[in-house]
């Protein structure tokens, strides 16, 4: 398994490479063939920033049961997509931002899949193999606004929104990975990939049979149950197997 992220650097963001205790800055995205360009950091001094330059960030709704009974809703037959802006993404340490529109933001923890090549209605074999790393993911929700709603946009979209991180592991396999998520280092919600009502590789392929899926892209793959509520002041952190803990404080 190989780690990679991006980071901030002197030079400004760098895609770069974790072989601990050092991070390496690479030339390009780790998709496109890059080299190490020499430039090195010690570990415990690097800023993460999300781990790709995602184009946008395809999110997908009850895709675990429990949770869809939680939320008082049917499981989907088919995907039940929705889209989160590249201007919500929200890096690792960095604080969850509550808008003055919502009083109740929520924790969502999720594993999302980070695309490494171009994808257009692809079969599930293809969208397989276009799944570059995985990462992990928050799906931060205004649920008071959520419920007002229809849609999702608005409840999903605020900035700082789309927290991932700390950064993407290649080579892993995501089949059964257990998720976490605790708030202020209590357990509040305990899953696992394998619950998922559609496998990542269907919904990748789902998704690219509606819209071309871009290098750096990201697909939130859904979110187990024990959803609920954040307040300034708390840390919550998404916990997954095999990758690591994504880390936000909370803020209004």
């Amino acid at each position: 398994m190989t780690r990679y992220g991006r980071i901030e650097t002197d030079a400004g963001p760098r895609y770069a490479e974790v072989q601990e205790p050092r991070v390496h800055v690479l030339s390009a995205a780790p998709w496109a063939n890059p080299h190490r360009t020499g430039e090195v950091y010690a570990l415990r001094d690097v800023k993460w920033l999300a781990p790709s330059e995602a184009t946008k960030v395809v999110a997908i709704g009850q895709n675990y049961r429990k949770h869809a009974e939680e939320m008082g809703k049917v499981v989907p037959v088919e995907p039940l997509l929705f889209m989160k802006p590249p201007t919500a993404l929200n890096a690792h340490l960095a604080p969850i931002v509550m808008p003055p529109a919502s009083d109740d933001v929520q924790h969502e923890a999720e594993l999302a899949l980070v695309i490494g090549k171009q994808l257009t209605r692809a079969t599930e074999a293809e969208a397989a193999e276009a799944i570059f790393a995985v990462t992990c993911f928050n799906d931060v929700t205004a649920r008071d606004v959520q419920k007002r709603e229809v849609q999702h946009t608005r409840a999903k979209s605020y900035d700082t929104f789309a927290c991932c991180g700390p950064w993407m592991v290649r080579g892993l396999d995501f089949g059964d990975l257990e998720v976490r998520c605790r708030l202020n280092g209590v357990q509040k919600q305990l899953g696992r990939t394998s619950d998922m009502v559609h496998a990542p590789a269907k919904l990748v392929a789902f998704i690219s049979n509606v819209m071309t899926l871009l290098p750096g892209d990201l697909v939130a793959t859904g979110t187990p149950s024990g959803v609920g509520p954040m307040q300034p002041g708390d840390v919550v952190e998404v916990d997954i197997e095999g990758i690591g803990v994504l880390e936000n404080p909370v803020t209004r």
